[in-house]
């Protein structure tokens, strides 16, 4: 069974300590004394580019996080609690926003962090990211002092303060210069706050980060994103290590400390060894993304035939082994996420009828014409079922070509509409629906969503005063998702990630936590 414990609460104004206490001298000393080594990690996929602002891509916020901070981030019970931002304030009327940011925080080329350079970093992410684009619109940013920025909101919400704190392709703060110096595919220096810093990027290699000597971290205690964290080992290395069995065999021989997003069908190996353990976490959503910008599935009975043709239970079988390690579920939201859950759409999801798909195909326009599904075998979870739903295709009369490439290929010819039909990919839980990038049709997001139904119950959630309000509209976008299939929710899964037994402290967060983490030798 997948379990998870969510708390979703709106913080209006909230505020946290930078580490100049005794206690917090105390903490550095000790962790001091327990720093050393370095962390092998057997990463399937390197990340194209280690810039947050440009892509969902779960390797690049994975990797990133280490290196980047934001104004505020999300905690383990999925509130909004300050990370950059000494505190914040929300007017009465909603429309303003006052960050007073954290002082003598540094980047890691040396320079303090001011208001100019969280203006940049923050209009840079306005103009690219999903997220901002979807929920911040037209909003502006103002330095009062050095130390204090305003957001002058152009349309007050329930959940801008959700969006700001994004976790995946989150708004990282960087130096203003390495904003100005950046271009259409984003910054050429990785220099962030965080508790690692950039080192070395070999494509196809590995990827070098190494210990933030300045850090000064929160003496908060350490929860999701937020609070204490310390860089405790002097090296990471994430070396490229597409194939599982290569990785988990490295692992246990001791060539690699950590092997991330392991194949479910590695686990009786992982048990039978004496040196590592297999851990495990809740995720989020397995989807089949449809291109609604050209060809077949810019007609919506074509993606409701898709939706009543595959089998989703056999699609998650065949990426996740048993039920042990997923469910079948028509929400956006995991279960636990009380504040937020429905089954709405339920009906929709658990439709399968090969007869009604090929009849609805057939009110498409669809005639054989070749349909493509990208997919890569760095991820055997979105390869396998890939393979599965080519063949529940083929049994309804459809032509559909497997075009098997890296995964680095397929996030860029993604964005391009006229080189793929479908392809699989995973979302993380995340603390409201508004932040799956698939929804708003102005996100611009692969797959390229238009449905002015959904953007009107999106408005209509952003608008809401409460929560029982914002949960009732998202009943019915949920609702509505379920009958325009922008994109298909296969299910909800699990992610394992295999580590020796040498490594103490890890946590995982919708994605590897290696601050706090330390390796014996």
């Amino acid at each position: 069974m997948l379990m998870l414990s969510f708390v979703v609460a709106l913080v209006g104004c909230s505020s946290d300590k930078p580490s100049s206490s005794p206690d917090a001298a105390k903490s550095k000393e000790s962790a001091s004394a327990a720093a050393g080594g370095t962390l092998r990690i057997a990463y399937s996929a390197l990340p194209k580019t280690l810039d947050p602002h440009m892509t969902t891509a779960n390797a690049t916020t994975h990797t990133a996080r280490q290196i980047f901070e934001a104004l505020v981030t999300i905690n383990e019970k999925y509130e909004v609690v300050p990370m950059l931002a000494k505190s914040y304030e929300i007017s009465k009327d909603g429309k303003t926003i006052t960050f007073a940011l954290r002082q003598g925080v540094k980047f890691h080329n040396g320079k303090e962090m001011k208001a100019e350079d969280v203006i940049a970093s923050m209009q840079k992410w306005q103009k690219i990211a999903s997220t901002a684009k979807a929920n911040l619109g037209n909003s502006t940013w103002e330095a009062k002092d050095d130390y204090t920025v305003i957001l002058h909101v152009e349309t007050p919400s329930y959940v801008l303060m959700y969006a700001l704190a994004e976790m995946q392709q989150f708004p990282a703060i960087m130096p203003k210069e390495a904003i100005d110096g950046a271009d259409a595919t984003g910054v050429k220096e990785y220099i962030g706050t965080g508790p690692f810093q950039f080192k070395e990027l070999k494509p196809n290699q590995y990827l070098l980060l190494t210990k933030f000597k300045d850090y000064q971290p929160l003496t908060t205690p350490s929860s999701g994103l937020s609070g204490k964290k310390e860089a405790l080992v002097d090296e990471l290395y994430y070396y490229n290590v597409p194939d599982s069995s290569t990785a988990i065999n490295g692992l246990i021989s001791g060539e690699y400390d950590m092997v991330s997003q392991v194949a479910l069908d590695a686990l009786p190996q992982l048990k039978n060894a004496k040196n590592v353990s297999p851990i495990l976490y809740p995720f989020g959503l397995q989807t089949l993304v449809f291109n609604k910008k050209q060809g077949l599935f810019t007609n919506v009975k074509a993606r409701q035939a898709i939706n009543m043709a595959l089998d989703k239970k056999a699609l998650m079988t065949a990426g996740f082994t048993g039920p042990d390690y997923f469910r079948l579920d028509p929400g956006l939201m995991m279960s636990e996420q009380s504040a937020w859950y429905t089954n709405a759409g339920k009906e929709n999801y658990d439709k399968h009828d090969a007869a009604q798909a090929k009849q609805l195909l057939k009110e498409a326009g669809y005639n054989g014409e070749e349909v493509r599904i990208m997919t890569s075998k760095e991820y055997p979870n979105l390869y396998n079922p890939a393979v599965a739903a080519q063949q529940q295709l083929q049994e309804i009369g459809m032509n559909v070509k497997l075009e098997v490439m890296d995964w680095s290929t397929l996030l860029d010819r993604r964005t391009k509409s006229d080189q793929w039909e479908m392809f699989f990919t995973g979302f993380p839980a995340n603390a409201t629906p508004l932040q799956f990038p698939f929804l708003d049709s102005k996100a611009n997001w692969p797959g390229w969503t238009n449905s002015p139904e959904i953007d009107k119950l999106l408005a209509k959630i952003k608008a809401s005063t409460t929560q029982e309000e914002a949960k009732t509209a998202f009943a019915e976008l949920q609702t509505a998702f379920w009958q325009e299939n922008p994109v298909l929710v296969v299910g909800q899964y699990l992610q394992i990630t295999a580590a020796s037994n040498k490594v103490k402290g890890f946590k995982d967060f919708n994605g590897p936590l290696f601050w706090n983490t330390t390796i014996t030798p």
